[in-house]
C-alpha cells in the first residue's frame, strides 16, 4: 500500500518504512506526527483518489531527524558597476519515517 501525501506545498509518494525529507516541522525526535492530507491511496483492491483529499485517510510518521541542508551561495551583481553581493543560505528540514498508512 502506498499513498500520495501533501506536506509543505510538496507532494510525496510514500510506503511504510520510507524516510522522506520535508520542510521544517515542529516536533521533537521520536515524536509521532499525523498527516491528514492524503491525496491518493494506491494498492489494495482499487485505488482511491480524493478531491483534493481522501476522507478518513491519514499517515502516521515519526520524526527521525531535524537538520540543516548544505549551504547554497547566491551571487548577485550589477554589470558595469562595482556592486556585488554574495550571500549564503542553509534550509532547515525534518526527516520523517513513515510508520503506518491508515485507509478510510
Amino acid at each position: 500500500m502506498s499513498a500520495i501525501i501533501k506536506i509543505g506545498g510538496k507532494q510525496f509518494t510514500v510506503k511504510e518504512g520510507d524516510v522522506i525529507r520535508v520542510e521544517k516541522m515542529d516536533g521533537e525526535l521520536g515524536q509521532t506526527v499525523k498527516i491528514d492530507s492524503v491525496m491518493a491511496l494506491i494498492g489494495g483492491e482499487e485505488p482511491k483518489f480524493g478531491s483534493p483529499f481522501v476522507q478518513g485517510a491519514s499517515v502516521e510518521a515519526r520524526v527521525k531527524r531535524q537538520g540543516r541542508a548544505k549551504k547554497i551561495f547566491v551571487f548577485r551583481y550589477k554589470p558595469k558597476k562595482r556592486i556585488r553581493t554574495k550571500t549564503g543560505h542553509r534550509q532547515h528540514y525534518t526527516e520523517l519515517e513513515i510508520d503506518k498508512i491508515i485507509t478510510a
